[in-house]
């Protein structure tokens, strides 16, 4: 995906390895160490997306958002260990799209990213690939079937429709209630028909169900669709 990004980070090694996964996309680059320099670069050129750290030396990422805002309109990603409440509604509320906390899975990192820029361009879910991989499944929106090599799995209408929709929005929380209405179509009903179904796909999809990789429960929020998992990297990971 052709995209500008600028990665705002002061720890070196971050920010390295997020240019990295995003410029394996395809994704053009900028890195800045300080807000500072980031809102020079973005009061001087069109950005396409932003992934911001809070924690930064001098000017801090609330700071500069709220001043980057008066320039430009494009989505931020924050990405930060500071997780309390009071941070995501700061965050949110000074104009961020998202809200990634520190450890985190670079290749999720890149799957907000490549939905935010989506939704952010105004593409529709039938700009999207026809396709679905994630890990050993293929999901055919077109063939309304879902495959594991060479073996069809078997999913209800509705099942298929709850798979299909967090698939078309990976990395982005969607709430029961948005979930509802894209697969349910109604204005009003039973919620927990969601819960329902996504416990069915887990036992269908999930090595342990339990333990879900794919379709990941996000508190106080909702289900998140992760096609990649992988290693988390950042404080507290888990050193290799």
């Amino acid at each position: 995906m052709q995209a500008k990004v600028l990665v705002v980070e002061d720890v070196k090694e971050m920010s390295e390895l997020i240019a990295l996964f995003l410029r394996k996309e395809g994704m053009e680059v900028e890195e800045r160490e300080t807000a500072e320099e980031a809102l020079s670069l973005v009061q001087a050129e069109p950005i396409d997306l932003i992934v911001l750290d809070i924690n930064l030396p001098g000017m801090d990422g609330f700071e500069f958002l709220a001043e980057a805002r008066k320039a430009s309109r494009c989505p931020v990603l924050i990405v930060t260990a500071r997780g309390s409440e009071d941070d995501l509604v700061s965050g949110l509320g000074q104009g961020a799209d998202e809200y990634m906390t520190k450890p985190f899975s670079p290749k999720v990192l890149v799957a907000r990213v490549r939905a935010l820029l989506r939704r952010s361009r105004g593409f529709s879910e039938s700009s999207l690939s026809d396709e679905i991989a994630f890990g050993p499944f293929v999901l055919d929106r077109s063939g309304f079937e879902l495959r594991k090599g060479d073996q069809t799995l078997g999913l209800s209408v509705k099942e298929f429709g709850v798979l299909s929709y967090l698939a078309s929005n990976p990395g982005i929380p969607q709430t029961p209630q948005a979930i509802y209405d894209a697969v349910w179509k109604r204005e009003y009903g039973d919620l927990t028909a969601v819960a329902v179904y996504i416990q069915r796909l887990r036992k269908k999809i999930e090595a342990d169900p339990a333990d879900p990789v794919y379709i990941e429960t996000v508190y106080g929020r909702g289900y998140r669709f992760n096609p990649l998992p992988g290693p988390v990297f950042g404080p507290g990971a888990p050193k290799a």
